[in-house]
C-alpha cells in the first residue's frame, strides 16, 4: 500500500503555515513592561505591575489566545475552514478575533448582553462577530451548541487555559516576571497577586514558582458574585453562584476546569466598589486609565502590603495591569453607571488614600 505523505497534504500544509504565522506574531512582540507602583521607599516593600495592556490586542488575554490557537492547531482541531467559537466577556474574544483574522478563519464570540460596547466594537474591528446571551451562566453552553451547529471548534478557554500554556517556561508570563525582577532590590517576589477568569494565569505562575523552587506565594483575588472564593472557603469545587461578575475578565458563576486550587496559597474576596476605587486611584497615580480587574488586583496587593508592614516584613509584590481603561469609559469610569449599580466608591477611595500615606488598610 502506498504510504500517504502527510506533509504534502493540503490541510497539513495549511496547519504548518498557520503555526508559523502565530509563532511569528510572538516573535514580533517585545516583552511587556514591569512598572514600579509609587510607594514610599522607606517601607522597604516594592509593588510592581506587569503591564499586559501593551500586547497587540491590548490585554493579558493575547497570551492566552496565542496559546489556545497553537494548542488547537497542533491537536488537529483547527483546519483551513474551521469556524472558531469562544465564550468570552470581551478581552479573550478580542485577542482570538485577531488571530482568527490572521489565519483567515471566521470567529464568533458568545458573551453576556452586559459586555461593554467598547469591547464588542473591538471584536468587530478585528473581524469577529458577537452572539449575545441574556443569562451569563449560559454563555459556555450556548457557545458549545453554536460550534456544534456550525461544525466548528469551541476554543473553551475555561477548560484549556491551564494546559495550553507551557508553564515550565518558553517565555510565559511567570518566567518573564522573574527575569524582569532580577535586578530589583527584592528580586524574588514574596507574593504575586492575580485574578481568576479561566484560572490559567494563577496555574501558570503557581506551577512555575514551584518548578523553579521559589518561595513566592500566589494570591488570587475574586470579585463579587464569583464562585471561586466561596468554593475555596468551603473546599467544595462544585459551588456555583449562577451569577456573572461585574468585573469583566475575572470571576465566574462556577469553578472552571483550568483553575488549580492546589497551587494557590490564598484567596481574597474583593468588593466591586473596592475594585473600581483602586482602578480609579491607580489611574490618577499612573497618569493613564487601567481596567477594573487591575483595580481588583491592586486592592488585594494593598491588603497584603499592609499586612507585611504591620508584621515588619520587607519584600516585593507583583500584580498585573490586565488591560487599559479605554474599554470602560461608559461603565467603570462613568459616575452615572456606578450609581446605577448601587456602588459607593467613597469609603474605598478614602481607605486607599490612607493606605498610601500610612501603609495601613
Amino acid at each position: 500500500m502506498e504510504q500517504l505523505d502527510r506533509c504534502n497534504d493540503t490541510a497539513r500544509a495549511w496547519v504548518t503555515e498557520a503555526i508559523a504565522m502565530v509563532e511569528a506574531d510572538a516573535n514580533r512582540s517585545a516583552d511587556t513592561h514591569l512598572l514600579p507602583f509609587p510607594l514610599p521607599r522607606h517601607w522597604n516593600i516594592d509593588l510592581y505591575l506587569k503591564d499586559e495592556s501593551v500586547h497587540p490586542t491590548g490585554s493579558l488575554k493575547h497570551r492566552l489566545a496565542r496559546s489556545l490557537f497553537l494548542y488547537g492547531l497542533c491537536n488537529g482541531w483547527i483546519g483551513p475552514d474551521t469556524a472558531i467559537v469562544e465564550a468570552s466577556s470581551g478581552s479573550t474574544a478580542i485577542s482570538e478575533a485577531y488571530f482568527a483574522r490572521m489565519l483567515g478563519l471566521p470567529f464568533i464570540a458568545v458573551m453576556p448582553e452586559s459586555t461593554s460596547a467598547e469591547k464588542i466594537a473591538q471584536i468587530e474591528f478585528h473581524g469577529g462577530k458577537c452572539h449575545l446571551v441574556r443569562d451569563p451562566a449560559a454563555v459556555v453552553v450556548e457557545a458549545r451548541w453554536l460550534a456544534e451547529d456550525l461544525g466548528g471548534h469551541f476554543m473553551d478557554q475555561f477548560t484549556y487555559a491551564e494546559r495550553a500554556t507551557d508553564w515550565r517556561g518558553n517565555n510565559n508570563i511567570a518566567e518573564s516576571i522573574y527575569a524582569q525582577m532580577a535586578l530589583e532590590r527584592h528580586p524574588v517576589p514574596a507574593w504575586i497577586v492575580v485574578g481568576a477568569g479561566t484560572g490559567g494565569t494563577s496555574a501558570t505562575i503557581g506551577r512555575y514558582a514551584r518548578y523553579q523552587r521559589h518561595c513566592t506565594k500566589v494570591c488570587v483575588v475574586d470579585p463579587e458574585n464569583s464562585a471561586f472564593y466561596p468554593a475555596w472557603q468551603a473546599g467544595d469545587w462544585t459551588v456555583a453562584t449562577g451569577r456573572g461578575s461585574r468585573i469583566e475578565g475575572i470571576g465566574r458563576p462556577s469553578v472552571e476546569a483550568s483553575f488549580q486550587p492546589a497551587v494557590v496559597d490564598r484567596m481574597v474576596r474583593v468588593p466591586d466598589a473596592a475594585s473600581l476605587a483602586a482602578m480609579r486611584a491607580a489611574s490618577e497615580l499612573l497618569g493613564r486609565r487601567v481596567g477594573g480587574s487591575t483595580g481588583t488586583n491592586l486592592w488585594g496587593a494593598f491588603g497584603i502590603i499592609a499586612e507585611m508592614r504591620a508584621a515588619g516584613q520587607s519584600g516585593s509584590v507583583v500584580t498585573l495591569l490586565c488591560d487599559g481603561g479605554e474599554r470602560y469609559t461608559d461603565t467603570y469610569y462613568s459616575d452615572v453607571w456606578v450609581a446605577e449599580q448601587g456602588l459607593d466608591l467613597a469609603p474605598h477611595l478614602g481607605a486607599i488614600e490612607r493606605f498610601l500615606l500610612t501603609g495601613a488598610l
